[in-house]
């Protein structure tokens, strides 16, 4: 957590409501709580993810899902879902979101 406040430059309690209410999301698989770094763009969380983390989390992903999905190339988008967020195209990640429930 410490880095991502330093990230961010928030406070932890801003950073803890930013994951609670799905702006980001992080895993504890290393054993420490992270956030995949390109979840943030120029020092704010990317601003299409929060609905996309949504669909999928009311599709029954786990949080580590979640980030698998995103971080996985997709057939479909012909590349990640997180590239074609970062790139602008949230509909269609959000698109392919929703057949996955």
């Amino acid at each position: 957590m410490p880095d991502l406040v330093h990230a961010l430059d928030e406070s932890l309690g801003r950073v803890r409501r930013l994951i609670d209410e799905h702006y980001l999301i992080g895993s504890r698989r290393s054993g420490v709580f992270a956030v995949p770094s390109i979840f943030l763009v120029d020092g704010q969380p990317l601003s299409s993810l929060r609905g996309t983390i949504i669909v999928l989390q009311d599709s029954g992903f786990t949080d580590d899902e979640v980030i698998d999905w995103l971080l996985a190339d997709d057939e479909e988008l012909g590349r990640s879902p997180i590239a074609a967020l970062l790139a602008g195209h949230k509909s269609a990640v959000r698109r392919v979101a929703r057949t996955l429930a």
